[in-house]
């Protein structure tokens, strides 16, 4: 018996040392855990695996836990991206590798500008438009712990109408139809065909183009392209399956039919009017600005002598128009949560979105609060995502300055954590 009771209790004293060694300790200098909420100092974060267990005041030590050091930093949650393109990156070569990369090179792509965004900090993201089986594969690997990049949702390939901004076009008539979107539809039962095979192949979202596109390789315009009915199709069928349906929306007819129809959020907004504002409201629709996209695309139209007459006309126009509808849909109390459409720009540049969102009217607070709390909330998440606090993930990133002085601290992180796992210190 005296045995027995030994090895009973070596083998408390053997599980509570292997739980001590998954414990880790953050003291943190200053604590943003709930953006929107005033920051503490000198705090400790308590985590046992990849959530976070607890916090307490002042540096505390455990024995046989690890310490992270970051008295001198600035941490918060992990960043979160509403709206990426993982898959691609935007460049010459951009309309020829439509027709000559496979699913597999685009895959590859994905795994390296995964991997650059998690480093800036953004630790999850909803990638809202590529290849079906590359993304769906890019998704599921990161889960697996195969890869290393954000946590993902994604929607692959936008549902749209034949010829619209998520079709094909551009090229010859053959290649168009060898190469025409899977998830292009015409009328209401087409259209909800599209979202239930995409269900089917385990997408999160479904993302519509309600609207002609800027890098659209066609002169279709902005506005609305989808007909009401099909609109409601989407978005019933949607439902029905257990999905919400984010819109691509530049031009105002598009944004108003969607918010009409039920959608969950607008992607760009560009044109939005007093009308689609109280429809946000009334709705509950998210706004998704994509200010970064807007801005590299009217810096790229002034050099970049690869772009067609139409995407250069339409970049143009658009990309200085998307500042001041920002400003107009914060004042009139919209939610916004940030997207940047990273893949229009450079993978790793996301946090450029948040001096963005500022010269919009938004305080550093409220940019910050956008790229967290709001985006879990939008990204359906917020039981795990979006804040520190107990029971949640320990997606934690730290910075040297203080970004409720200069947001644009948030460019140049220092210190990236995922799910109790340093990636960057």
């Amino acid at each position: 018996m005296r045995v027995l009771v030994s090895a009973i209790v070596a083998l408390g004293f053997a599980s509570l040392a292997s739980a001590q060694d998954d414990i880790t300790v953050i003291h943190a200098g200053w604590l943003l855990a709930v953006p929107g909420e005033a920051p503490a100092e000198e705090q400790s974060i308590v985590i046992s695996g990849d959530r976070i267990e607890r916090i307490e005041d002042g540096f505390i030590e455990i024995d046989g836990a690890e310490i992270i050091d970051l008295s001198d930093q600035y941490v918060l949650p992990g960043l979160i991206d509403s709206h990426v393109h993982l898959l691609s990156e935007l460049g010459p070569d951009s309309r020829l590798m439509e027709v000559t990369m496979s699913s597999a090179d685009w895959a590859i792509d994905g795994v390296r500008n995964a991997r650059t965004t998690l480093m800036a900090g953004f630790t999850s993201v909803q990638d809202v438009g590529g290849d079906l089986d590359a993304i769906v594969a890019l998704r599921d690997g990161q889960r697996d712990g195969d890869i290393v990049g954000p946590r993902m949702r994604v929607s692959g390939p936008a549902v749209t109408p034949t010829g619209g901004h998520g079709d094909i076009n551009g090229f010859s008539d053959d290649i168009m139809h060898a190469f025409t979107s899977p998830a292009a539809c015409n009328g209401p039962a087409d259209c909800r065909r599209v979202v239930r095979e995409l269900i089917r192949a385990r997408v999160d979202v479904i993302k519509i183009t309600a609207t002609g596109g800027v890098l659209s390789q066609t002169a279709a315009g902005t506005e609305q392209q989808f007909f009401n009915d099909e609109l409601e199709s989407i978005v019933e069928a949607a439902r029905m399956m257990g999905r919400y349906v984010t819109a691509h929306a530049h031009g105002v007819t598009g944004i108003n039919s969607a918010l009409d129809a039920g959608v969950h959020s607008i992607e760009h907004g560009t044109y939005l009017d007093r009308q689609s504002i109280r429809l946000f409201r009334e709705n509950g629709g998210y706004l998704v600005p994509t200010l970064l996209a807007g801005a590299t695309v009217a810096e790229m139209a002034e050099t970049a002598d690869w772009m067609t007459p139409e995407i250069r006309q339409k970049s143009i126009e658009v990309g200085p128009r998307m500042l001041e509808m920002a400003r107009m849909a914060h004042e009139g109390g919209v939610m916004i949560t940030i997207g940047t459409d990273s893949g229009v720009s450079l993978h790793g540049d996301n946090a450029r979105e948040f001096a963005l969102l500022v010269a919009a009217g938004l305080s550093p607070m409220e940019a910050i609060t956008s790229a967290t709390v709001t985006a879990s909330e939008h990204l359906q998440m917020s039981d795990d995502i979006g804040t520190i606090e107990p029971g949640k993930y320990a997606d934690i990133i730290a910075v040297s300055g203080n970004p409720l002085e200069d947001v644009t601290e948030l460019e140049d992180v220092d210190f990236v954590m995922q799910g109790g796992e340093v990636y960057s210190d």
